[in-house]
């Protein structure tokens, strides 16, 4: 059983990565940033673990500003893929306007909320 779970998982990633070598790069970009994001959010949860959360609104603004500008990055990547039919309509320079726009209103928000 543990040798089908194996070769299951082995052509699992095989899959994933020949299908992953087809994208765009505009999208893995995308792809790159939104891990950009995420990892810095997981080193600040590990520094305030580690160091303490003394300004816990700051630590809250920057872990925040991180996952929000992920999911924003998110949507963007939607957007701006070809093989999405929901948004064939919509052009990619929208989609990036909608984006720095949504930023530029989440960053102030984070701004405001810092004090």
């Amino acid at each position: 059983m543990a040798r089908t779970t194996s070769s299951d998982a082995q052509a699992l990633f095989h899959s994933l990565r020949s299908a992953y070598t087809s994208t765009p790069t505009s999208l893995k970009i995308i792809d790159l940033y939104v891990c950009f994001a995420v990892f810095t959010a997981i080193i600040q949860v590990v520094y305030m673990a580690v160091v303490g959360s003394f300004p816990f609104n700051s630590f809250l603004s920057g872990v925040l500003s991180c996952v929000g500008t992920a999911v924003l990055a998110v949507c963007l990547r939607i957007q701006v893929n070809k093989e999405n039919k929901e948004f064939k309509d919509l052009a990619p320079e929208r989609a990036f306007a909608d984006f720095v726009l949504c930023n530029l209103v989440l960053h102030l928000v984070i701004m405001n909320f810092l004090g």
